[in-house]
């Protein structure tokens, strides 16, 4: 006997608050996976922007009711994208990954589609080159900027650096800096040859790779630069936006104040933005 999900006599599933299907997942290594769900039809939002998302958490003992866990993700993927794409962090007793990572397609998620966010190009003002700092998870903003056509429309030379402790957690950024670079949908709406704009720096803190260290430490060296073969940052020509751990933050905020640039906002833009809502 099969069920018609049409007869209004069918009993109807449960469906969680604000829910969103599941399509993919991808584990990149033991403590991170990324994952793409359905796009609810009204939501729109700038590139570099993050939602909240989560699950139902465990019934209340006394009462039986289940409130939400909800978490700040960026959004991965671009906003012209039919679908939306998280990048995570696993952590075994957390209250929310150490059951987000065991979704599977078909899943069910919850979202609210209120976008927000500081990593914006609206909380910049305009400039020659855009660097993008990134440790950890904190790629995944910059996974959507960097496939916005505004990003290469608006700079001359866009550099993103990533740094983590493994060679394993550069995987997911490394995949996309390549899908990106021979993305022939990217260059029908930007115009041939704008990933000869895009300059990609990984580096790693623990294990071993072809450039290692802390990416503040190789800009106080002054390596960075020399690598790249670009001049220091200047509030004339270079803009920057920051999303990683709080440590990495306040960090690069005080190495980009000594630059000579100034924090912005969406509410008052200026040469670089930081992302305070999560930390990875």
């Amino acid at each position: 006997m099969s069920l018609d999900v049409n007869d209004p006599a069918t009993p109807k599933l449960p469906t969680l608050p604000d829910a969103q299907t599941v399509t993919a997942v991808t584990h990149w290594t033991d403590r991170l996976f990324s994952f793409r769900v359905t796009r609810p039809a009204s939501l729109r939002f700038r590139s570099g922007e993050f939602v909240m998302i989560g699950l139902m958490g465990d019934p209340d003992p006394k009462t039986g009711k289940q409130k939400p866990l909800l978490r700040a993700y960026s959004i991965a993927s671009p906003s012209w994208d039919e679908e939306l794409e998280f990048y995570s962090i696993k952590v075994q007793d957390g209250p929310l990954t150490s059951r987000l990572q065991h979704i599977q397609p078909g899943d069910q998620i919850i979202l609210r589609p209120k976008p927000v966010g500081t990593l914006v190009h609206d909380a910049l003002l305009p400039g020659k080159r855009l660097w993008l700092f990134a440790t950890g998870t904190g790629f995944a903003p910059f996974a959507s900027l960097l496939r916005d056509p505004q990003t290469f429309t608006d700079y001359d030379e866009v550099i993103i650096t990533h740094t983590c402790r493994e060679v394993g957690e550069l995987a997911y950024g490394a995949a996309l800096i390549d899908e990106i670079r021979g993305d022939e949908m990217l260059a029908e709406l930007i115009g041939e040859g704008f990933a000869d704009k895009l300059r990609y720096y990984p580096t790693t803190t623990r294990e071993q790779s072809p450039k290692m260290g802390r990416i503040t430490d190789l800009m106080r060296a002054g390596e960075v630069f020399a690598d790249l073969g670009v001049a220091p940052l200047s509030p004339e020509t270079d803009r920057a936006m920051v999303c990683g751990n709080l440590a990495f933050n306040l960090e690069i905020k005080e190495l980009l104040e000594g630059y000579g640039l100034t924090e912005g906002a969406n509410s008052k833009p200026a040469e670089y933005v930081v992302e305070k809502a999560f930390l990875d």
